[in-house]
């Protein structure tokens, strides 16, 4: 009896010890909490105790991260394998690699790892964020927002005063989200924070034509106001439209359902309103200023695939054509001519116009735009993120001397449809210490980490492909593939349980 006695004291005494230091650690939680809520709380009082203008300075972007998957096909061996003509994905598309997840990557973990990695890499703190919205295409969850995920890097130490959630309309989503950041800035809201905006989607085709302009990727952006890359007031230009040139309506698979032709003219039709509404809008504020390709140092857009691209800056010459006067195109457009009376809006396949006006701006091309696609010829389209891996392609492509000064234009485009033209005006502050060379520093990963990626068989990656349609909305599912040659600090997907809860976590930082 005094045996039994003994034991179970001894039991009970462990016990409450144990339950003691639950209780101290709980409580020391409680109070860290606290504390980070206080900071923030004395942070944001500073802020709005700060008498503002009535417009903050050089609202824009003031940091940004890229990220892609570890791992690629390369599309000259994909057009082996699919056994079409060779160069039809190289040249015809002018693609050269495609990024892609399998199993072990989804859209939470993609914008873990990018944002992660940017708050890390700039050394910000995550009282400073007060704002935090997310653009994406690639849905795993019809209520559960991906900025709500995102929650779980700033709730456990008491951050979760954070405005802003999630942008969807197909490619899009990021600008909408950029736009809004730009807007909390400009807003008696702002209280000082930062806003950061996520771009990020997981682009794959069912098997076909269209596979090839598939991609994967992420871009994380600071935004706040002294920035070194600045969103130009006033001028943003945009047209909208119903039109079901690419849409996702099958919740069963993550395959859209594309009109390629429909979708071509659809984004030709948006360049072409976009880019008339920004000149106008342009004249509005300066009425001797003509807007023409000569108003921009480099202009970026969204890449579905390269060769789009192309196409697109060349309409711009074509539109530029169109505007000049009788006298002007007998000067500078003599062989052309008899292009002057064509009507823009029956030219969207005219391949004689096309071929004219790419060869006509081809140099402007290489100069102004060709350096923005860097990213998309080597990764694929990004979805949301192309336009912005546009941005940093330019950053890592040109000395920051070529850079200071330049003014950008940017066109964005989602299908079904959204579309906006801005522009961007990039510091002239080119020192060592400058806000814009820190940012073309902390770029300097980009190339080395497309080097390091792992290259997959054509095989391979229709196996992946195949898998993940296989397990699209299995549960409890448990990913199958290697994290082994996933970069430091990604963050990857370790189960989704019986009711589809998904957990993560991140692989280590090399020491």
């Amino acid at each position: 009896m005094y045996l039994l006695t003994y034991v179970s004291t001894k039991k009970e005494s462990r016990f409450l010890r144990k339950q003691q230091q639950q209780q101290q650690q709980q409580q020391q939680k409680k109070q860290q909490q606290q504390q980070h809520q206080e900071e923030s709380i004395e942070l944001r009082t500073y802020y709005s105790l700060k008498e503002f203008k009535m417009w903050p300075n050089d609202v824009g972007i003031k940091a940004i991260e890229v990220y892609f998957p570890a791992q690629y096909v390369d599309q000259t061996d994909l057009e082996i394998y699919d056994g079409v003509s060779t160069g039809k994905y190289t040249i015809g598309l002018g693609q050269s690699k495609m990024g892609f997840c399998n199993d072990r990557e989804d859209i939470n973990s993609l914008c873990l790892t990018v944002v992660h990695r940017l708050l890390d890499r700039y050394n910000i703190e995550l009282r400073e964020i007060g704002r935090l919205e997310v653009g994406t295409e690639t849905i795993i969850d019809k209520s559960k927002s991906v900025k709500s995920v995102l929650m779980q890097l700033f709730e456990p130490f008491g951050y979760t005063d954070i405005e802003g959630v999630d942008c969807t309309n197909a490619c899009y989503g990021g600008t909408a989200a950029l736009f809004n950041a730009i807007s909390w800035v400009e807003s008696s809201a702002w209280d000082g924070r930062l806003a950061l905006v996520v771009a990020a989607d997981s682009a794959v085709y069912s098997p076909g034509s269209a596979r090839p302009t598939g991609g994967a990727g992420a871009i994380a952006m600071i935004i706040g106001s002294d920035a070194p890359i600045v969103l130009d007031r006033g001028l943003r230009a945009s047209y909208m439209q119903h039109a079901y040139d690419f849409y996702k309506p099958d919740l069963r698979s993550e395959y859209p359902y594309v009109d390629g032709k429909l979708s071509i003219q659809c984004y030709l039709n948006a360049l072409d309103s976009c880019y008339k509404l920004y000149s106008e809008k342009v004249k509005g504020k300066r009425p001797d200023e003509i807007v023409n390709l000569n108003s921009f140092d480099a202009i970026l857009f969204h890449s579905p695939y390269c060769k789009l691209v192309q196409k697109s800056f060349a309409r711009l010459a074509f539109v530029d054509f169109l505007n000049a006067s009788k006298v002007e195109v007998s000067q500078k457009y003599k062989e052309l001519e008899k292009f002057h009376d064509a009507k823009l809006e029956n030219t969207y396949f005219d391949k004689d116009i096309e071929k004219a006006f790419v060869t006509l701006s081809k140099s402007d091309f290489m100069q102004k735009t060709e350096p923005s696609l860097f990213l998309a010829n080597q990764v694929g389209n990004m979805y949301t993120a192309s336009v912005y891996s546009g941005l940093v392609s330019l950053l890592i492509s040109k000395p920051i001397n070529e850079l200071a000064g330049n003014k950008v234009a940017v066109f964005s485009y989602g299908s079904g449809l959204c579309s906006s033209m801005y522009s961007l005006t990039i510091t002239k502050d080119v020192k060592n210490e400058s806000s814009l060379m820190k940012i073309i520093s902390s770029l300097v990963y980009v190339k080395s980490q497309l080097e390091a990626r792992q290259k997959v068989t054509p095989a391979d990656f229709t196996s992946i492909l195949e898998s993940r349609e296989k397990n699209y909305h299995s549960a409890p599912y448990e990913p199958k593939y290697s994290t082994s040659n996933m970069f430091p600090g990604t963050y990857y997907l370790t189960q989704i349980d019986d009711k589809y809860r998904r957990t993560y976590e991140k692989i280590q930082n090399s020491q």
